[in-house]
């Protein structure tokens, strides 16, 4: 039983992480339906019961609309807020999923990220380690920085309700933490041992700082930032049991994109230059290696 349950959360995590990049990068776009639950149980190879939970999980962070006898329709995906021109080939609405493919196509790669887990980057590396494995990309370097805060941290999200849940939703909040630095790890060695990418660094380091932003600087020129919004909602367990709690939704925020110019006074240059020299001081004062 123990193990078809740790199956099971795999299974709900990998279900869940995906539609949400699916509605954030508008491959589902706000208004459209999902597809039924039979279908999502089949295109993924899990149960009906963990499309279920994957469905509860989405409607209680506010992403789909959810109405029994009716498929889950999608109300809310990520923004991008941008004032440049050059962030993407696309004309659609600006999303994440494609800044980060259009960094993975230069010849170096250099990201650095603060964040409260790794989930969210570690669906974009692995859909990048797909176009690499497909030779549809070729980079020569990649060099990823990752800011966590210290797992030593009484952090204030997220956090129950109620304090008989504290220590459940600690586990869970942990679990989904080491299992994404875990997988980004797999997935970047891999590139590297097999020879795909000849460069490969990975170092992930963990900050006495509760996180009210997530940061990416994107090889050094751009920078896409966003506030994290605190929101109370039932967060659901890997065990399938629900628990109330304040908590923040990271993919779902609205995230500004800024890049910097040949003007050393343009807002966009300042703001790139200020946020690449927070996250250095950070880094080398305050910051810690493995934990």
């Amino acid at each position: 039983m123990t193990a078809r349950r740790s199956g099971d959360g795999r299974a709900f995590r990998r279900v869940t992480e995906e539609l949400r990049t699916r509605m954030a990068d508008g491959t589902y776009p706000r208004g459209a339906l999902l597809p039924s639950q039979r279908e999502l149980a089949e295109e993924f190879g899990v149960s009906r019961d963990t499309v279920q939970r994957v469905i509860q999980e989405l409607g209680n962070e506010s992403w789909i609309e959810n109405r029994q006898g009716t498929r889950a329709r999608v109300i809310k995906n990520q923004r991008i807020q941008s004032e440049t021109a050059r962030a993407t080939r696309s004309r659609r609405p600006m999303t994440l999923d494609p800044l980060i493919s259009e960094a993975f196509e230069q010849p170096e790669v250099t990201l650095d990220v603060y964040t409260l887990t790794s989930e969210s980057l570690d669906v974009h590396i692995r859909r990048q380690d797909e176009r690499i494995r497909a030779g549809v990309i070729a980079p020569e370097r990649i060099a990823l920085r990752m800011l966590l805060p210290s797992e030593s941290l009484e952090l204030p999200y997220p956090r129950a309700v109620n304090d008989e849940d504290a220590h459940r939703l600690r586990d869970r909040f942990r679990t989904i933490t080491r299992r994404s630095t875990e997988s980004l790890h797999q997935v970047l060695e891999g590139l590297r041992a097999e020879k795909l990418v000849p460069s490969v660094d990975l170092e992930i380091r963990h900050a006495p700082l509760t996180p009210t932003f997530k940061l990416y600087v994107i090889n050094g020129a751009e920078v896409l930032h966003g506030l994290y919004r605190v929101v109370e909602r039932a967060l659901v367990l890997e065990s399938g049991d629900q628990v109330r709690a304040l908590d923040v939704l990271g993919l779902g925020a609205t995230l500004t994109h800024h890049v910097q110019d040949d003007d050393p006074d343009s807002a966009g240059t300042i703001f790139v230059d200020t946020m690449r020299r927070w996250y250095d001081s950070v880094w080398d004062l305050l910051a810690e290696g493995p934990q």
